[in-house]
């Protein structure tokens, strides 16, 4: 298991992520995730230190992915969703 711990982010800098790629904005995946907007960024940052590359650029009003943002953006929801779904089965 601590294999897993060193080779995986944090669930929630995962979807924070998520949800400011899908919003292309910090503070709109804030206000969906009823957190602030530096605690998206704080889990973004600890994220792209995670995976040692920057995973948005940052504009004065503006993000954009980074190839390594939008690599990452083009199958995490998938993962997300079959987590979610197997939290689901399990409960049942």
């Amino acid at each position: 298991m601590s294999l897993l711990r060193k080779s995986i982010p944090s669930l929630v800098s995962l979807i924070s992520f998520e949800a400011a790629a899908r919003l292309m904005s910090f503070t709109k995946a804030a206000d969906e995730l009823n957190i602030t907007q530096a605690a998206i960024s704080r889990q973004i940052r600890e994220l792209e230190h995670f995976l040692q590359m920057p995973l948005f650029e940052r504009g004065h009003r503006s993000i954009e992915l980074t190839p390594a943002g939008a690599m990452l953006n083009a199958s995490l929801p998938v993962h997300l969703t079959a987590i979610a779904s197997l939290a689901d089965r399990v409960r049942e």
